[in-house]
């Protein structure tokens, strides 16, 4: 059985789970057209992801794909975090405010306990997965008996072997080009493999199904990577400009006016890809002290842009964005999926 076949889609795209920016109505347009919709669920709480889901599945009868995160939760470290507050403190002063006394865990982690666990087991999605690392086996267990098809990212050979070995379905290769949170399992170790070569590696090494991910901006590309062995591909950057997804008017004529992205682990606590800025060129400076672990700096970073964008001052957002954004395409989802699949299919 191919894996278009036992996800029931009709063409091999799939929607990047980007928490914050996918919405149901997006997840459903998708969905409807032939393409696996998504959900990027890792920065909701219990009752807002079942709130999304349940709404996605009203807007669509086919496959529905939801993601988590799966990092090692750290406890709080105030010395650390204080240090990393002291060191933005300038940053809060330009406007005129002090920043917060202390950071807190707002994202949990799949692995923390068995909330999102259960709440997969009510909703019954086609297939969830898993970024920043793999599930309990016996979390994998109960979605497997249950079922339901587990996806996990992988960054680096190393990954995608352990992934193979915990049981999980299907393995997502996250190039370096991809916008958003690298998926690496360990922050130190980042292998910044192109996504072309971690396909061709991780399928000369494994033998499960592989979606690509990562630089994907239209259907020649996405083509490339099927003939190297993807069985998918997966686009959340070209996505992003969708009137359906979450993203403000401000995150999207960004898109289009500034193009540029580098990683930086400034704003969340983890190494992420979107559009420069003043992460990248005031914060990122040779001689800053470590940053806070994450997500204990994105509380910080959240807290900075919402600060300056009331003084309309929107450089301090996570504007996440791949490498090809400069190649974004104005188009709505279900006009994005027929022009994919007409220029994979175009030779």
């Amino acid at each position: 059985m191919t894996l278009l076949e036992q996800l029931d889609i009709k063409h091999p795209i799939l929607l990047a789970p980007m928490a914050g920016v996918s919405t149901a109505q997006l997840a459903a347009e998708v969905s409807n057209q032939g393409g696996l919709g998504s959900l990027g669920l890792g920065a909701s709480g219990i009752e807002v992801a079942r709130k999304q889901i349940l709404e996605a599945q009203a807007l669509t009868a086919n496959s529905l794909h939801l993601n988590f995160f799966c990092h090692h939760s750290v406890p709080v470290n105030i010395e650390e975090n204080q240090i990393w507050i002291h060191h933005l403190t300038p940053e809060f002063e330009r406007f005129g405010a002090a920043p917060p006394n202390e950071l807190k865990c707002i994202y949990p982690s799949f692995l923390d306990n068995d909330d999102f666990l259960n709440l997969c087991l009510e909703t019954k999605p086609k297939v969830v997965s898993f970024h920043f690392g793999i599930p309990h086996a016996y979390q994998i267990q109960k979605l497997k008996e249950a079922g339901i098809m587990t996806m996990v990212s992988a960054t680096n050979l190393a990954e995608a072997l352990a992934i193979e070995e915990a049981g999980i379905d299907v393995i997502i290769a996250q190039g370096i080009e991809a916008g958003g949170h690298r998926g690496i399992f360990n922050q130190n170790i980042d292998a910044s493999i192109k996504t072309a070569d971690l396909v061709q590696l991780i399928k000369k090494h494994t033998s499960l199904p592989i979606v690509a991910a990562g630089g994907i901006m239209n259907g020649s590309q996405a083509r490339t990577m099927l003939q190297l062995g993807a069985s998918a591909v997966q686009l959340g950057t070209a996505f992003v400009q969708c009137k359906s997804s979450n993203a403000n008017d401000v995150y999207r004529k960004a898109l289009f006016d500034q193009p540029l992205t580098q990683i930086t682990a400034t704003i969340s606590g983890r190494p992420a890809r979107g559009l420069i800025n003043h992460w990248h060129t005031h914060v990122d400076l040779p001689d800053r002290v470590a940053h806070a672990a994450y997500p204990y700096a994105y509380d910080l970073a959240k807290q900075l842009h919402a600060l300056a964008s009331k003084h309309g001052d929107f450089s301090y957002g996570a504007f996440w964005a791949g490498s090809n954004v400069a190649q974004i395409r104005e188009l709505e989802a279900q006009d994005l999926i027929n022009q994919l699949v007409l220029e994979i299919n175009h030779y």
